[in-house]
């Protein structure tokens, strides 16, 4: 007698994509960036994630170099109509908060400037699958290490760093190649409503905004996930239908205007 044995082969299950808007001088970024990281650990479907992010720039009127405008609590007490005093304590809460995640800021030595290059090199990364190494060495240069993030020359070298060749970063910025990129993304984040980063669109129906805690984050990714695999997948890919109304609670985000100085 002959058994024969039939497999019957169970649906694989459907990716997660979180798709995030950030700046790389966008403190709050950073540690939304962490927080994430932390969630997306926790998340039992980790490997199931897609990430990918999106410019947005705080200030398209940046100049490269802030050199000469004073300090960065100078500068900061400025912009929201304080004395430096109180831009210092500003500062001192927020390298605190970013400590809570393990990220050590030094923002007497921070160089910020315009972003659009350090965008366009991250469009570059993604077409090499490098976009999330070069998302986090932005960071770490603009907020740890003082490096001139709006520097040509040190953008290369970062590039250089995360495992992508000298000679097309280059090309892409001395160029207008990726511009177009970023703008689109900014496009789609005024269409979104999103006014702040960073803003988190889970499986293009979530929208969280701000660094939210990381508990927060993973509800969100469990949420989505359970709704996802009782779904067929999206047949444009590229849709996009987060309600982007909802402001961070905590004020922890940046927009045009500046950052939320705390966090719960």
């Amino acid at each position: 007698m002959t058994t024969t044995t039939t497999t019957i082969n169970s649906p694989q299950p459907r990716r997660l994509r979180v798709d995030i808007w950030s700046d790389v001088v966008c403190p709050w970024c950073y540690v939304g960036k962490r927080r994430y990281e932390a969630a997306l650990a926790a998340f039992a479907h980790r490997e199931q994630v897609d990430t990918v992010w999106h410019s947005f720039e705080l200030d398209p009127a940046a100049p490269r170099s802030y050199a000469g405008q004073g300090s960065y609590a100078e500068r900061l007490a400025r912009k929201y109509g304080v004395g430096v005093a109180r831009a210092e304590a500003m500062i001192t809460q927020m390298t605190a908060t970013a400590a809570d995640t393990g990220l050590q800021f030094d923002f007497a030595r921070a160089r910020p400037g315009n972003t659009l290059d350090a965008h366009r090199l991250l469009h570059h990364a993604a077409r090499a699958g490098r976009q999330g190494a070069m998302k986090e060495r932005l960071l770490r240069a603009c907020f740890t290490e003082g490096q001139p993030i709006a520097d040509p020359e040190t953008l290369v070298a970062l590039a250089v760093e995360v495992g992508l060749d000298e000679a097309p970063a280059r090309a892409v910025l001395t160029s207008e190649r990726f511009t177009a990129a970023v703008r689109a993304d900014e496009l789609s984040a005024r269409e979104l409503g999103i006014r702040g980063v960073p803003f988190f669109v889970i499986d293009r129906e979530f929208g969280v905004s701000g660094a939210q805690p990381s508990d927060v984050l993973l509800r969100v990714l469990e949420q989505a996930w359970a709704r996802a695999q009782s779904q067929p997948a999206e047949s444009d890919p590229d849709a996009e239908r987060a309600d982007a109304d909802a402001d961070s609670p905590d004020g922890a985000s940046c927009d045009a205007g500046g950052c939320g100085p705390t966090a719960k």
